[in-house]
Order: C-alpha cells, then sequence, then structure tokens
C-alpha cells in the first residue's frame, strides 16, 4: 500500500433495510489500530487540526453530515481539499502531512482511527517546524 495521502472507497453493503461498511486492519488502509476517537459539535467556522504527526498514521471518515480536510503540500505551498461527507469514503493521511479541518456540516461527526496511542510529543504545531524534519530527512 503507498505510503501517499489518498481516498479509500471502503466496502459498502447495500439492503433495503440499510447499508453498511465496515474497516479490517491491513486489509483498507495500512497499520492497525491503537486509539479511536471522533469530533463533533464543532461550531460553525472552526477550524480543527492545523498540525502533523512525527509517527502517527491516520484514518478520518465523516460518519455523519461533512467537513474539508485541508492538505498542505511543503513542496509546492499548494494545498488539497477533501470533502468527506460519504461514511464509506476513508481518508488515509501518513505521518508528516500537515492538515486542518473546516467547513463542517450542521451534527458532522468525523471518526478517527490512529496508529498510536496519544503521545503530545509526536505532534508537531509547527509548519516551519515540519519543513525543517522533511529537509533533513
Amino acid at each position: 500500500m503507498s505510503n501517499e495521502v489518498r481516498l479509500i472507497n471502503l466496502p459498502k453493503i447495500q439492503d433495503p433495510r440499510g447499508n453498511l461498511t465496515f474497516l479490517q486492519n491491513q486489509d483498507h488502509f495500512p497499520f492497525d489500530v491503537e486509539r479511536v476517537f471522533w469530533t463533533y459539535d464543532v461550531p460553525g467556522g472552526d477550524i480543527r487540526g492545523g498540525h502533523a504527526y512525527k509517527r502517527q498514521e491516520e484514518i478520518i471518515i465523516a460518519l455523519s453530515g461533512s467537513f474539508d480536510v485541508i492538505v498542505q503540500d511543503l513542496d509546492s505551498n499548494s494545498a488539497r481539499t477533501f470533502t468527506l461527507n460519504r461514511s464509506y469514503h476513508a481518508l488515509y493521511l501518513p505521518p508528516h502531512t500537515w492538515r486542518h479541518v473546516e467547513n463542517f456540516s450542521t451534527n458532522a461527526v468525523a471518526l478517527h482511527l490512529s496508529s498510536t496511542k496519544f503521545d503530545k510529543d509526536d505532534y508537531i504545531r509547527n509548519i516551519d517546524e515540519l519543513k525543517s524534519i522533511q529537509k533533513n530527512g
């Protein structure tokens, strides 16, 4: 599996009684889940994130509503926007990916699956620090 930011189409089992989507470690994404958290009740206009991780890989899924994940390309100083609005689409974010989440719809719920347990020292909260890490490799 590629270690690039990418959208992943998850299995969608359609049924007249309601659809079902599932995830399996290593089948749908390249890591075992160590932590799960979700963000919700984000006030209109607010932004979440604004950081990268040193080691952590992450999957983000919109369980309800919609939001945009903005991924900064440090080489070109451009950004890519990934709109998540279907629960069968997942966004894979490898380590050293600068991101923030914005444009939350009413009642949006973002599910985050992480490859590591919470570690405050794994966060890179300054984009210039991330650029330095990548440059010095």
